[in-house]
């Protein structure tokens, strides 16, 4: 399922949202620069390698990682997600709480993963771990906003409306039991950071009421409650 847009409003412009994306963007387009041996070693450098990690090499990565991107699709479909959901997450927390929720998603996703695969020497990397965080938030907010979705059918595609709470709900199983039918295939688990997914996911719903700020209190005074003038009374 590739989701095309939503029809959750928005009320501010999702200036740390887009702001993301053109980081994410920046370090890519440096990354095609490098020839092949400088990007090798700027991936030991900068990506995630949970083997490393456990021994204490390289403490950053799990936070560095998360702006590394192995290719086109890998970058365009994290910032599309970015995109579609990110901006109302953005708009319900505010810009400067919505990064530090993204981050510590993020963070916490890669953990996962590395606690999942201690000794993989296969370099993680990636902004999925964190949207998985957004996403996890956009769930709890707005469960009933409507997800334009494209779907194949066999050979077929159709575009459909689908309940976020649906959709999102979906996408979660499909990382859980990827996670748990490649735990013993370690060529299908170091393909994709199944358990990073979950993990970031989780971590959005449970942060979500931490970061949420408070909603400004309603006045108790009702309309009726005001006082009438007295039409009655001319001071001229």
């Amino acid at each position: 399922m590739i989701p095309l847009r939503d029809n959750a409003p928005i009320h501010s412009l999702p200036f740390a949202t887009w702001g993301l994306i053109a980081l994410n963007a920046i370090v890519f387009f440096y990354e095609l620069t490098l020839p092949d041996p400088a990007l090798d070693q700027f991936y030991l450098q900068y990506a995630m390698i949970p083997g490393k990690l456990a021994h204490g090499e390289n403490l950053l990565t799990p936070l560095t990682c998360m702006f590394l991107h192995g290719g086109w699709l890998h970058i365009i479909g994290n910032m599309w997600s970015l995109y579609l959901f990110g901006d109302n997450v953005e708009d319900r927390l505010g810009s400067v709480r919505f990064i530090i929720f993204y981050l510590l998603c993020g963070l916490a996703a890669n953990l996962t993963h590395f606690a999942a695969q201690p000794e993989s020497m296969v370099p993680t990397l990636g902004a999925s771990g964190a949207i998985a965080g957004v996403m996890g938030a956009y769930v709890v907010l707005f469960p009933r906003a409507q997800v334009l979705t494209l779907v194949p059918i066999v050979i077929f595609v159709t575009i459909i409306e689908i309940p976020a709470v649906v959709f999102l709900g979906i996408w979660f199983v499909m990382q859980l039991l990827s996670g748990l039918l490649s735990a013993g295939d370690k060529v299908a688990y170091e393909g994709v950071a199944w358990w990073a997914h979950v993990g970031g996911f989780a971590t959005g719903i449970l942060l979500l009421p931490i970061f949420l700020p408070p909603r400004p209190r309603q006045s108790t005074i009702k309309y009726e409650d005001w006082p009438v003038a007295d039409e009655s009374y001319h001071p001229w």
